[in-house]
């Protein structure tokens, strides 16, 4: 069901007015503004509600997808990433951050950094 947007005679829906506004916000201030005012409004939510509720959040959107999709489809997204990151970064990814992962077993990580080098 549509919701009509008031005093637009039925020409406009609300997903309408809302993709019409989103997009002048876009011209005016950027893409970029979207990123920053989601991680400021994700700071705001992790400082009031805690990690907890972020792992919360995850494990039902996990759940959710693997209902609609059935379990065999992460094995699907994962291959596909798996393959994207190859051809991305090429084979000997895998094995260099492999054995960064290895050889900083308990100790705190930043692969993305390492793996880069």
């Amino acid at each position: 069901m549509e919701h009509w947007v008031p005093g637009h005679n039925g020409e406009l829906t609300v997903r309408e007015a809302g993709r019409l506004g989103g997009r002048k916000v876009a011209e005016k201030y950027g893409r970029e503004f979207y990123s920053e005012i989601g991680k400021k409004g994700g700071r705001a939510v992790l400082e009031s509600r805690g990690h907890d509720f972020f792992e919360a959040i995850g494990k039902k959107g996990g759940t959710a997808v693997r209902d609609s999709h059935g379990p065999d489809f992460y094995a699907i997204i994962g291959k596909k990433g798996g393959d994207s990151v190859k051809a991305r970064h090429g084979s000997e990814y895998y094995a260099r951050i492999g054995k960064i992962g290895g050889s900083r077993r308990g100790k705190k990580k930043d692969l993305a950094a390492l793996a880069a080098g």
